[in-house]
């Protein structure tokens, strides 16, 4: 796992809880509409259906309760910048898992209001410095839900890929701070100033070690919408594959990311 930075980005507790049950409810809204059909759809996750693929939405969200469900910690010992390298711990049971709750639960909608509902009172009954044993280890809940904005913007973006025509829409604020902890994991992945990294309109990121610039435009330069980095950041989408399709612009030496991503498997 790569050092994290001792300095991490802010995220309003107040916005991130919105976002979240935004984007939940996006995804809810959606699968409640889909038939028997849409639902028995595979998923480019290996063999998951569409169904078993908002089970585990639904898990990514309940995550929350299990996590405060069990005794606090003594003391925070890791950060938030420490989760992206740390998912791919527990993939087999985690699909497991999904694949249970799928079946356990034919009413999708009615789940997916009871998981949402379950959300929102946990957080009215625990302040965002309570710390949680997560994965990763001991963190802050507000540190922990920003996480689960990287979930849902992903999985969301999983769904639509899934079923055509379906365009679940993404939330302007999940979707921020979903970019933007990709971009300070790829900073803390290959650390330096030799390459700046543009995502508009939410994130700027300096990284790559070698000469750094101190004014100007800086030697290498790489930009791409925030769906694209999200994407490549998570291994939705292959560089090569993005800049064949223009899906980035990379300029300069230091500008081929490919041997960096993705930052989670």
């Amino acid at each position: 796992m790569p050092p994290a930075k001792k300095r991490t980005r802010s995220y309003d507790p107040a916005k991130t809880r919105a976002a979240v049950l935004a984007q939940f409810g996006h995804v809810r809204s959606a699968v409640g509409g889909l038939t028997p059909g849409q639902l028995a759809l595979p998923t480019r996750l290996g063999e998951w259906t569409v169904r078993e693929l908002a089970a585990h939405i639904a898990m990514a969200l309940d995550a929350v309760g299990r996590f405060l469900d069990r005794p606090e910690p003594d003391r925070q010992d890791a950060v938030l910048l420490d989760w992206p390298f740390a998912t791919s711990a527990g993939s087999a049971a985690i699909a497991d898992r999904a694949r249970l709750l799928a079946g356990e639960h034919p009413d999708l909608d009615a789940f997916l209001g009871e998981v949402g509902q379950r959300f929102t009172a946990r957080l009215d009954a625990h302040p965002g410095s309570r710390l949680i044993a997560t994965n990763v280890g001991a963190l802050p809940l507000a540190d922990y839900v920003v996480t689960r904005t990287v979930e849902l913007v992903v999985h969301t973006d999983d769904l639509n890929a899934a079923v055509p025509g379906l365009d679940v829409p993404y939330d302007r604020q999940a979707l921020a701070a979903a970019t933007r902890l990709l971009a300070d994991a790829l900073a803390v992945k290959a650390p330096g100033g030799s390459t700046e990294v543009r995502i508009p309109p939410y994130a700027v990121v300096q990284c790559v070690a070698g000469p750094r610039h101190t004014r100007g435009t800086p030697p290498n330069v790489v930009e791409t919408d925030p769906l694209t980095w999200v994407r490549l950041a998570t291994g939705r989408v292959t560089w090569p594959d993005a800049v064949a399709k223009a899906e980035i612009s990379a300029s300069g030496e230091r500008a081929d990311l490919s041997g960096l991503l993705p930052l989670m498997a």
